[in-house]
């Protein structure tokens, strides 16, 4: 059995519905991950072991979703060497998701944090593929006919437009 390469946590099972997006991202290509939850606030040491040790396993990419205060994702960037993709999710705490939004976007410098758009976990899964690609060659290519899908969907909508007026 193949390890995983990219791990998917949250802070929450309440963020599930959103971070399920990176996932089904991942398995489209074919990429290996985990998805667990690991909450800063509530499970520090679990967060601080999960961080400190998520290279050593193998994992290349971490997905971290949080809402509210949104610290989960600063707080494994800080502590691991890995690329972190931060996904601000809007929450029944969170003020309209900004919160969210700005905790994870306003890292300080020497901690960055690639940060999708609100509930963009879908950019996630897409974003950690990606980066994966740049040393698979394999994932690459699924990676280059998702972009070639992406624009031929794009060209038919506007073959359509085009034909109707």
């Amino acid at each position: 059995m193949t390890k995983p390469l990219v791990s998917i946590i949250m802070g929450s099972d309440s963020d599930l519905p959103v971070m399920q997006e990176a996932a089904k991202m991942l398995e489209y290509f074919e990429i290996k991950f985990e998805l667990t939850i690991v909450s800063a606030h509530r499970t520090p040491e679990r967060m601080f072991d999960f961080a400190k040790n998520a290279h050593r396993r193998g994992i290349k990419v971490i997905i971290a979703g949080a809402g509210g205060a949104a610290h989960l994702p600063g707080m494994v960037a800080a502590i691991s060497p890995l690329p972190v993709i931060g996904v601000p999710v809007k929450s029944s705490n969170s003020i309209d998701g900004w919160d969210s939004v700005l905790s994870i976007l306003q890292m300080p410098g020497g901690v960055p944090v690639a940060t999708v758009a609100l509930n963009g976990a879908k950019n996630a899964g897409i974003l950690a593929a990606q980066i994966v690609s740049a040393g698979d060659p394999t994932i690459q290519q699924k990676v280059i006919a998702y972009k070639s899908e992406l624009e031929k969907s794009v060209m038919e909508k506007v073959k359509k437009i085009n034909s109707e007026f």
